[in-house]
């Protein structure tokens, strides 16, 4: 929460930082602003077209009548708009305001005192009490006149309470009068707080089902690269599983030099396409397409044909550069030489990757390497991207993700940025602050109850829930879990409902629908992964898990509430093979609760829900989603059964 930074709008000096004799201080404290992300340094998260709530504690000395404002406008405006402020209990004031479309927003609080209204007060009670007030009309005759703006006409109440006190002198504790003052009187002592950024996003930040594809290997004949055209073939049926995402794997050139072949071995071979991370070669980088797979108005097409099928194409933005890249001898002064001339290859221990090579972003021309990544995001804007799931951002600096995306959203508010970054968490939270609107997380590696239950707890606790969201991918190309490698359609499934159920954003790589779970020995990697070869598929191959995705994707688009992870409870369940929850629509109209196993034998338990609400009103029965079956609760819960082998998860409508 936002710590109590008040300036005086006369001045920059914080009231903490007067001297003594300084008179001229703000006399207010405006405290515990909320929302807030480390005090204002970073933007709070929302959603466009809904109601941006706001608090904070608003006191001063004395007794007399507080007023405050809630003061909000665009980044780029300079008119504010202004909300006023009410009392909620406590010296707690709140507003709200709703940013209508996406951008980046300021809001910001003021408060003075209502010097006539405290007035008025006490001379209200002291006229209840009995006692002759003629001295106090006096007193807030003058006041009243005081306070008019530059001594000039407030309006007409005003006017006439004044202009007629000696006939009606009572009239200047008119509620009229009242409210009129407070409208037009002059603050003497207003104070402002610090400034607070907000990110407002369109919907689909905060729910999204992505579906990650491997452009050239879409191809239906054996061998064969796949092409724009085989993408588009496939987007009726990935739009019919109710995915709405098609995320492509980079479609840049390839280079040649160091080439990865199969399973990421040193040596490739004859027709070995290398790995989509290696970007570039002499035809181009990343504002290039690979020649095998089309051109840009193909590519445009695919975007197109995504749009008709509700889906949008996100695409793979990595950071590096096959030694291949024009950017290696257009500007050399971009990469770091070693002693004998070379560049180092990149590396993340034990992991080598002697085909690509990292750009330098502290040499003395950085500034150009920041802008033509800039013109890099941009292009694919200009081609109808606007989502971007970005590679490894950890390993560049900080401060120019924050550049990048502000200068991107400034030119397009639309666009999306998904954190591809597996690091320590307080750097994955980092990334998530400095602007990007989704990120990966370690739901890959939390598998126990225990484990899932405290990551989903941690990450819509306070304060993770203002900033991150997260994705929570089942498979990619880089990682099949271990849990996965056994090929259990039950466990599949139930990896998956966690994902779509418990968290708002989620993906899959493709192939998983196919139950594919060979990994190379001892690794979390597939064996003869698509990222070094290409691979041509049966896309309805028999024991495919087609139907299920296309259930819970449907479910999904059904309920809002399980179109947000914010408002996600977990329910007591007694068993722990069974995870319990519920979840609430953002507006409280939709209530869903459910029940997954994580273990594969069949079993009745206790879902219990004690004093669970949806929109402020008590769960008294629910209705099961696919079944139609009824239960009304029964002392705070109701008995179930669930079989993973058949479904592992039971999904039900709350009943207030």
């Amino acid at each position: 929460m936002g710590g109590p930074v008040i300036t005086h709008p006369n001045s920059a000096i914080s009231n903490f930082d007067r001297s003594p004799s300084d008179p001229t201080g703000p006399r207010f404290l405006i405290e515990n602003i909320f929302p807030a992300v480390d005090g204002g340094r970073y933007p709070v998260k929302r959603i466009a077209g809904e109601a941006v709530a706001i608090w904070a504690d608003i006191f001063r000395d004395g007794h007399d009548q507080i007023r405050a404002a809630l003061r909000w406008r665009r980044e780029n405006a300079n008119a504010w708009q202004i909300a006023d402020m009410q009392l909620h209990s406590n010296d707690r004031f709140t507003a709200s305001f709703v940013p209508p479309e996406p951008g980046r927003y300021l809001f910001q609080i003021e408060a003075w005192t209502d010097r006539f209204a405290s007035w008025r007060k006490g001379a209200l009670l002291k006229k209840q009490a009995g006692q002759d007030i003629s001295l106090e009309l006096r007193e807030g005759l003058a006041l009243a006149r005081s306070l008019m703006p530059n001594g000039g006409t407030a309006n007409a109440a005003v006017t006439a309470a004044i202009d007629n006190f000696n006939r009606n002198p009572e009239a200047l504790l008119s509620d009229d009068l009242g409210g009129a003052m407070a409208q037009t009187e002059v603050r003497t002592d207003l104070s402002r707080s610090a400034t607070i950024p907000l990110l407002v996003e369109r919907e689909k930040a905060r729910a999204s089902a992505w579906y990650e594809m491997v452009p050239r290997s879409q191809s239906s004949v054996p061998g064969q690269h796949g092409t724009f055209e085989d993408c588009i073939a496939r987007v009726p049926e990935i739009a019919a599983l109710g995915f709405d995402v098609l995320y492509l794997t980079p479609i840049h050139p390839i280079g040649r030099t160091n080439r990865k072949g199969r399973n990421n071995s040193l040596t490739a071979e004859p027709g070995d396409p290398g790995s989509f991370y290696a970007v570039g070669d002499a035809t181009g980088g990343h504002d290039a397409v690979h020649p095998q797979l089309g051109n840009l108005a193909d590519f445009r097409r695919l975007v197109d044909a995504c749009r008709t099928h509700g889906m949008e194409v996100a695409l793979d933005i990595a950071v590096q550069c096959s030694p291949d890249h024009p950017w290696l001898t257009q500007h050399p002064e971009w990469f770091k030489r070693r002693p004998d001339g070379s560049i180092k290859f990149a590396e993340n221990p034990p992991k080598k990757y002697e085909d690509i090579v990292n750009p330098d972003f502290s040499a003395a021309e950085r500034i150009a390497l920041w802008q033509a990544l800039r013109d890099v995001l941009l292009f694919w804007v200009e081609q109808g991207v606007e989502i971007f799931r970005i590679d490894n951002p950890h390993t560049k600096p900080l401060p120019f993700w924050e550049w990048v995306i502000h200068e991107v959203h400034q030119r397009n508010a639309n666009v999306i940025f998904l954190s591809e970054a597996f690091t320590r968490p307080k750097l994955m939270k980092a990334l998530a602050k400095l602007g990007f609107s989704q990120s990966y997380s370690y739901f890959t590696w939390r598998t126990t109850k225990q484990e899932l239950q405290e990551y989903l707890s941690e990450l819509i606790g306070y304060p993770e829930r203002e900033y991150f969201r997260p994705n929570f991918f089942v498979t990619t190309p880089d990682i099949l879990p271990v849990q996965l490698q056994t090929g259990e359609t039950w466990l599949f499934k139930s990896r998956v409902a966690l994902a779509a159920l418990l968290s708002s954003n989620y993906g899959i790589y493709n192939g998983f629908e196919l139950i594919e779970h060979e990994p190379l020995p001892g690794r979390e990697e597939y064996l003869n992964s698509d990222k070094y070869e290409i691979r041509t598929r049966d896309w309805n191959k028999p024991g495919n898990i087609k139907p299920y995705l296309a259930m819970l994707n449907r479910l999904r688009r059904e309920h809002a509430a399980l179109r947000q992870t914010d408002n996600l409870r977990f329910l007591q369940v007694e068993d722990d093979g069974v995870i319990g929850f519920i979840k609430e629509a953002v507006d409280g109209s939709d209530g869903v609760a459910g029940a997954i196993a994580i273990t594969p034998n069949a079993r009745e338990f206790w879902l219990h829900f004690g004093d669970a609400q949806i929109g402020g009103r008590p769960v008294v029965a629910i209705e099961n989603l696919l079944t139609g079956e009824f239960r009304r609760l029964e002392w705070g819960g109701t008995r179930l059964r669930i079989d993973p082998q058949v479904d592992p998860a039971l999904l039900f409508r709350c009943v207030t």
